[in-house]
């Protein structure tokens, strides 16, 4: 939902700065331009836009999610992206084993584990 949000957002802004960009008036002749300025501050703009809604975000996340994998310990109960509900028994370098509900004990890369619960 926010993501299409965002698209949304960035379209309007997209189609506003393309109408007041074409507003402008045309250059004489003898008196150079200022059309070469609109292009450029449209540029940035639309490169700060991308920025703040989508690039920012994302890296905000990563930083989270790599923050989670670094504090991952024994006994932690965690859940996974398929909806696995665990304990961790066992860390390596790039799986977890999990002990779940009924007993059994799971492996899963580490990179699938979503989130930490509460005890």
């Amino acid at each position: 939902m926010r993501t299409k949000l965002n698209l949304a957002l960035i379209a309007g802004l997209v189609i506003s700065l393309v109408f007041i960009g074409g507003c402008t008036t045309q250059a004489s002749p003898e008196g150079g331009g200022g059309s070469d300025w609109t292009l450029v501050i449209f540029l940035v703009l639309i490169f700060a836009l991308f920025y703040f809604l989508m690039i920012r975000p994302q890296r905000k996340r990563q930083k989270a999610q790599q923050q989670l994998m670094q504090s991952l310990k024994k006994g932690d109960r965690v859940l996974t992206v398929g909806g696995i509900y665990g304990v961790i028994e066992n860390l390596n370098d790039n799986s977890v084993v999990l002990k779940v509900e009924s007993g059994a004990t799971i492996r899963v890369t580490r990179s699938s584990i979503a989130g930490k619960r509460e005890k």
